[in-house]
């Protein structure tokens, strides 16, 4: 990778991730469709709430993932990224309390913040609580919930000291989120607190 620009390797591993997100509703969209051509109203019922639902969601992530991994210009208004981080969520194990104190910060830190959301939710597989809010001049993201786990793999990645030919699914997001740490010159630091936390803080020196 040559200054800010991205390895095709981590191009193609973010791409299969965003597929990997979509791919359960829209598959869930097509099996409603199925539905409806059943004969039994309670089927029909069914399958117009499973579409319903399940084009929703893949809104949700699709506009999410728009904010999260597009290109977001200077003059570019993030002013509803709490909302798009909260549309990827609902319906999930993990809840959202995003500060409004974000709503100020650049496009930029608002970015950085909804893909470090992306990386406590995934430190709370049976879920709790992601919290979003300023922190000096960046941001803190904390997860809480029971069996946390953040893994030194992800870690690595996050850090940027793994190679992105070494790099998997599971590992791209939190090396994409490195880079745009990396952008705003706060590199970000992470603190597990035994009971069940962790802590990712991206504030500049």
């Amino acid at each position: 990778m040559t200054g800010t620009m991205i390895d095709l390797t981590v191009a193609e591993l973010l791409s299969s991730r965003l597929c990997h997100e979509i791919i359960s509703p829209v598959g869930a969209i097509a099996n409603g469709v199925e539905l409806l051509g059943e004969d039994d109203p309670d089927f029909v019922k069914d399958a117009i709430a499973l579409v319903e639902q399940s084009s929703k969601k893949a809104g949700q992530r699709l506009q999410f993932y728009r904010f999260a991994y597009g290109y977001t210009s200077s003059g570019s208004a993030g002013s509803d990224a709490g909302e798009l981080a909260r549309g990827l969520l609902e319906g999930g194990k993990a809840r959202l309390d995003w500060s409004p104190g974000i709503r100020g910060m650049s496009p930029a830190w608002q970015r950085l913040a909804s893909n470090l959301v992306v990386l406590a939710a995934d430190a709370i597989p049976r879920g709790g609580l992601v919290t979003v809010c300023p922190s000096g001049s960046g941001i803190e993201v904390t997860a809480e919930g029971e069996a946390t786990s953040f893994s030194q793999d992800q870690q690595a990645a996050l850090a940027r000291t793994v190679a992105a030919g070494d790099l998997t699914s599971r590992t791209v997001h939190a090396y994409y989120t490195g880079i745009l740490a990396m952008q705003l010159a706060a590199p970000v630091a992470v603190i597990e607190v035994p009971g069940g936390k962790v802590s990712f803080a991206a504030v500049p020196p």
